[in-house]
């Protein structure tokens, strides 16, 4: 390795630090040719020397769309240990490695995978290296982000290389990365001279100049560079390399370039195969002599027993030099010898056809219908993409590309989803295509401009598909226009537009997406119909779709217990069937905890929903999460952690157009400063979610912000003008009787009321407010002990101030429980100091973990409830025995309930 020494220097470091149990990734990427997989093979060997385990796979182009063909490849070596798994993990690897008819749920695939690697690396560390990224099939690349992001517990360094860096399409999403750069002039001088010296001096540099310091062609060039054409030095670097290649293969025996060209078409197939079908092509036998004559030339090599191209330049070139009709005969010649393994064979058939084909599409489309019906959607794909270049009506092309992009969206590949959308002509597109459309763009892309426009054009849609009879495309493309009238506040006639149209279709009034659909859309209309029909109702537990629905439409409308409820069983069914995505979507159950005072199941939550929402590319879940986790932060005291999560998502490219976090945005700055003593900052910042033309404003949410509107204005001695804003609460309050409008109105009316009757209204508001909104029930208490004291009345006060102080050490609002203590000293009554925030203790993870290990669940079981390895979750509870103070599992649960304790001082004078 010349040139590489600040390269090999990290990649050693990295090696130290999972040998020591710090695992970790790196993505490589760089241009072909630049050297990745020498720097792969080079870390490769130096981790072997030093005792790892190395593991090895790469993307092949003709395998990118079959699933876990990579990841086959990388576990093929510890297939045997597979059996010592749990059950589940053997069934999900079984699923995904074997032929059985199931394909299962990608995370589930991940977790197995996950517990198997860590099994491996308790004997000894593991690296695994994965090239040519850019060519993984989904399902394997989904995997190894699933195991890449999960390593730092663990000895196990994944290493990647890829020649794109996309962080949305190929790297394990937030990971490292190091961009390879092509040699400085030194280096690359030096490299030339080792491996060509004595080159004639115009050769020498008309190699280094054209090579530009790349380190493949500084290799390969020298070996070509006397018989090539004058036209080469004009082509791009890439093309001067393949032809390079491909030239070398001219002086080869015939029988040497058929089985080249069989294993360029086919570079995965078995040697046996692979001699089979260059026998055939041949027309007479092709022997062991000619992979051995490849080998000699230093176009093949063996890699652990398999067969591989020295750099995959050389496949690309060797298939690309071969004429067209060699390339045809020999994907026909692949596809006869393929009758077990259907998908491929279709591909080698479809390859091999020179124009349309409208009987192959069809059994191409039959094999996507069949693969879907088994769960195998990440065959589907391609199969309906092939399907559609050979056919002849562009109507049904298109439908059958959209078909395609509306599965691989289902899957999180955006990536293709989206190109397969760019090859759709649009021109021809009926009612349901056009449905259809939209459902799948509006997965792969949710852009924030011209959100009425947008929201008005899937209602045109969802009426038209409903018209054709495709009611099943209708109903969900109207939930997610009623979706975005939600998360983009979409104005009164889209509102209206969405819910008359749902109206029109006569639907089931008890209905769980009616409900949904009319709480999105016009909660003052329909809120207190959509109330008493929840009341009503009792959903299937196990029905995961039905209780988002129901849990999301009663988040919206600030129904806030029903909702913490319904989308903590949806949560129980994603977790239970490995449904990573929409697991993070219910996760937005943290939100409505906030205002149950639920903040330590909020912070946990909100972190969980956090990591899936990245790791799924859950964009507009990650937004809601993460404005979420600033609140939670900033109401237990967590200021430097609130101030930084608010500003990740302020600076977040989508923020702009979504007022449903913004409000939440503009409620931590404003409870910041109102925490801080700014008050009249504090009131003017909050003030701006109830102005209908600031970008903060959202129609419905902004009451989740009234209590502390009045707070503000109490303290800044803005009240007057705190009423005016809440002028239409009272009437919106009867319209939509939810927890969040009875809050609302009973709050701002206590502590924005005149002297002369604010101790009774003060008396019915804690009765009007809900009982299990415990931290506003203490922030009236709070407000009546203040407003006490204003009036001479401190022993009075005490009582409401100690209430209030209780309440928020219950709930762990320490800015809140802090001014209460403030409150009761200056009334007379001295009050302990508070215990350390748990969350100076233990993270949201290392809560979770020692919560559910003190309630009896083993490290397995709890790796499997929250995703990670059973090894992580023992490193986990290893750091958190000391932090709490204890040496064993048996004693978390005391020191878990100590964290919450607090003694008092009561009844002392100051």
């Amino acid at each position: 390795m010349i040139g590489r020494d600040e390269e090999l220097r990290l990649l050693r470091e990295l090696l130290t630090d999972t040998a020591a149990g710090n695992g970790g990734a790196l993505v490589v990427h760089g241009t072909a040719g630049v050297g990745k997989s020498a720097l792969l093979r080079a870390v490769g060997t130096e981790a072997a020397e030093a005792g790892f385990r190395v593991l090895r796979t790469s993307g092949v182009e003709t395998e990118q769309w079959l699933p876990f063909a990579a990841l086959q490849l990388l576990l093929q070596p510890t297939i045997r240990t597979i059996k010592n798994l749990p059950a589940p993990h053997q069934q999900a690897l079984g699923d995904a490695l074997g032929a059985t008819d199931a394909e299962p749920q990608i995370y589930r695939v991940g977790l197995a995978v996950l517990e198997l690697l860590a099994d491996e690396a308790d004997r000894q560390p593991l690296l695994l290296l994965v090239d040519d990224l850019q060519w993984i099939d989904s399902s394997s690349s989904d995997v190894l982000k699933f195991v890449a992001r999960r390593t730092h517990d663990l000895p196990i360094l994944v290493v990647t290389g890829s020649r794109i860096h996309s962080p949305d399409a190929y790297s394990p999403g937030v990971l490292p990365d190091l961009r390879l750069e092509p040699l400085g002039p030194a280096a690359a001088a030096e490299l030339l001279d080792s491996g060509a010296p004595g080159l004639p001096d115009p050769v020498r540099e008309r190699v280094l100049e054209r090579a530009a310091g790349n380190p493949l062609a500084l290799v390969e060039l020298p070996k070509a560079a006397q018989n090539l054409p004058a036209h080469f030095d004009d082509l791009p670097l890439t093309q001067r390399l393949e032809q390079a290649f491909a030239a070398r293969t001219d002086s080869a025996s015939r029988e040497c370039r058929t089985f080249l060209l069989a294993m360029a078409t086919e570079p995965t197939s078995p040697l046996s195969q692979l001699l089979t079908v260059s026998s055939r092509l041949a027309g007479s036998p092709v022997t062991v002599h000619a992979l051995q004559e490849a080998i000699d030339a230093g176009l093949v090599g063996m890699v652990d027993r398999r067969i591989e191209f020295q750099h995959p330049l050389m496949r690309s070139a060797i298939y690309m030099r071969a004429p067209v009709a060699d390339r045809l005969a020999t994907h026909a010649a692949l596809a006869a010898v393929m009758d077990d393994v259907p998908g491929r064979q279709l591909v080698h058939l479809a390859a091999a056809s020179l124009g349309p084909d409208e009987e192959l599409a069809a059994r191409l489309e039959r094999f996507a219908d069949d693969s879907q019906a088994r769960g195998k959607i990440a065959a589907a794909v391609p199969a309906l993409r092939q399907a559609a270049d050979l056919v002849c009506d562009p109507h049904r092309r298109t439908a059958l590309l959209i078909r395609a992009a509306e599965l691989a969206s289902e899957i999180n590949d955006h990536v293709n989803a989206q190109m397969l959308l760019d090859r759709a002509d649009l021109s021809v597109l009926g009612p349901v295509e056009r449905a259809r459309l939209m459902l799948a763009s509006d997965s792969a892309a949710f852009e924030p401009d011209e959100p009425q426009r947008r929201i008005q054009d899937m209602v045109t849609a969802a009426a038209d598909a409903f018209d054709a009879g495709a009611g099943n495309i209708a109903e969900t493309l109207l939930w997610r226009a009623a979706a975005r009238c939600f998360f983009q506040d979409g104005d009164a006639q889209v509102r209206s537009m969405a819910a008359d149209e749902l109206d029109r279709w006569n639907p089931d009034p008890d209905a769980s997406h009616l409900l949904t659909v009319r709480a999105y859309t016009e909660p003052y209309r329909y809120g207190a119909d959509v109330l008493a029909r929840l009341d009503d109702l009792a959903p299937d537990p196990q029905d995961g779709r039905t209780l988002h629905f129901l849990g999301s439409g009663s988040m919206v409308i600030g129904d806030v217990g029903r909702a913490a409820r319904y989308l903590a069983q949806a949560t129980a069914v994603w977790r239970s069937q490995g449904r990573l995505g929409l697991l993070a979507r219910s996760l937005a159950s943290s939100w409505p905890r906030v205002y149950l005072g639920q903040l330590d199941r909020a912070r946990e939550e909100s972190a969980e929903g956090v990591t899936l929402a990245e790791e799924t590319g859950e964009r507009i879940v990650w937004l809601g999460v993460k404005a979420t986790a600033a609140l939670v932060a900033t109401l237990r005291g967590e200021r430097e952690d609130g101030i930084r999560a608010v500003r990740e998502v302020r600076a977040n490219s989508l923020f702009p157009g979504m007022p449903f976090t913004a409000v939440i945005a503009q409620q931590v700055d404003g409870l910041l400063a109102l925490f801080d003593g700014r008050a009249t900052e504090a009131y003017e910042l909050l003030a701006c979610a109830f102005d209908p033309s600031d970008p903060h404003y959202h129609s419905v949410s902004r009451w989740l912000l009234a209590p502390d509107l009045a707070d503000a204005a109490v303290a800044a001695g803005t009240v007057e003008q705190a009423r005016h804003l809440l002028a239409d609460l009272p009437e919106l309050a009867g319209r939509l009787p939810s927890e969040m409008m009875v809050v609302a109105h009973a709050y701002t009316q206590a502590v924005l009321a005149p002297d002369d009757s604010a101790e009774q209204t003060c008396t019915w508001a804690l009765t009007a407010l809900p009982s299990t909104w415990e931290l506003s029930r203490a922030r009236l208490h709070l407000h009546h002990g203040r407003w006490l004291r204003r009036q001479r009345r401190n022993v009075d006060a005490r009582a409401p101030l100690r209430t209030a102080r209780d309440g928020f050490v219950r709930v762990g609002a320490r800015p809140w429980a802090e001014m209460a203590r403030e409150q009761l000293r200056a009334a007379g009554e001295s009050s302990g100091r508070q215990n350390a925030n748990s969350g100076e203790l233990l993270s949201a993870q290392e809560m979770q973990i020692a919560v559910l290990a003190s309630q009896g669940l083993s490290n397995r079981e709890i790796g499997q409830r929250l995703f990670i390895s059973h090894r992580t979750v023992g490193s986990h509870l290893y750091r958190i025995y000391p932090r709490l103070g204890i040496t064993s599992r048996g004693k978390l649960a005391t020191a878990l309930a100590a964290l919450h304790d607090e003694q008092p001082v009561p009844g002392k004078q100051a």
